[in-house]
């Protein structure tokens, strides 16, 4: 599932969309997520807006226009978003186009429609179910220590299931919880209030720079992610745990070990990934 790098890679990709005017939208009318169909005339009604500002909240991406409205999109697991020239063919899953006054149409696709299309007004974006809950966001905002170790105490759960809680963390997925918390040196299987306040900074100095890392290299490709201009990312190379079972750990040697957890795959090194939260 593309996390923060790769919708912040999408959006920076988007940016050449800026300034263009809708002049009319399609929707292929099958649901995506939870079965939601994206919103035909709200879409529709767009047509004469002009795209004003392209940001991102964790996993979502905002679409502003020059009206009171703007679009939510969420990539899910197999998402994309994409420019393409007007006259390219439609690609199967192709759920909406957004067609432009220049020749360019801006089509969302997700072949398994996890994914959301949406049309929400500015004026109510934080009350609007999908970001109401969101926690702080770590690249545009960056983690408060502090706060973080509060709702660590507070939770007591597994330091995997906190770090993927999006109330708690915004756009941290299952690829970049391991990198971060092998970065912090801690154990995926420790309990969040068993954490120290100076392992929390520790895990807040990860998350963010195994994104910032994720980003300079334009995300994680998978299988599915491309950019808005259909490239991949070049992150997997780097990676330093996630799908490396049986390589040895890039820090200590040590046999990269696969676990499950909350029915996620989890990779971690058991010799420098401490159950000690003190350390």
């Amino acid at each position: 599932m593309p996390e923060l790098p790769e919708v912040e890679t999408v959006r920076r990709t988007l940016e050449p969309a800026l300034g263009a005017r809708v002049v009319s939208a399609w929707t292929s009318g099958k649901g995506l997520h939870m079965a939601r169909k994206p919103p035909r005339a709200k879409l529709a009604a767009l047509a004469g807006a002009t795209i004003t500002k392209l940001r991102r909240h964790g996993k979502y991406l905002l679409i502003e226009t020059d009206r009171p409205q703007e679009i939510v999109a969420h990539l899910g697991m197999t998402g994309r978003l994409r420019i393409v020239d007007g006259a390219t063919p439609r690609v199967p899953h192709t759920h909406v186009v957004l067609k432009l006054a220049d020749g360019r149409d801006l089509r969302f696709i997700d072949a398994r429609r996890f994914g959301q299309f949406d049309v929400v007004d500015k004026a109510r974006e934080r009350v609007y179910p999908a970001l109401a809950e969101l926690g702080p966001d770590p690249i545009t905002m960056g983690l408060d220590v502090d706060a973080l170790f509060a709702l660590a105490k507070a939770k007591r759960t597994t330091l995997k299931a906190f770090v993927l809680d999006q109330s708690v963390i915004a756009g941290v997925g299952n690829i970049y919880a391991s990198e971060a918390l092998w970065r912090a040196r801690l154990a995926p299987s420790l309990r969040t209030n068993r954490l120290t306040r100076a392992a929390t900074k520790r895990l807040a100095e990860a998350v963010g720079e195994v994104l910032a890392r994720a980003l300079a290299n334009n995300g994680t490709s998978l299988r599915d992610f491309v950019d808005a201009d259909g490239v991949e990312g070049s992150n997997w190379e780097y990676l330093w745990v996630y799908d490396r079972e049986g390589q040895p750990c890039p820090r200590c040697k040590t046999t990269i070990k696969r676990a499950v957890h909350q029915g996620r795959a989890t990779y971690y090194c058991p010799t420098c990934q401490t159950l000690r939260g003190s350390k």
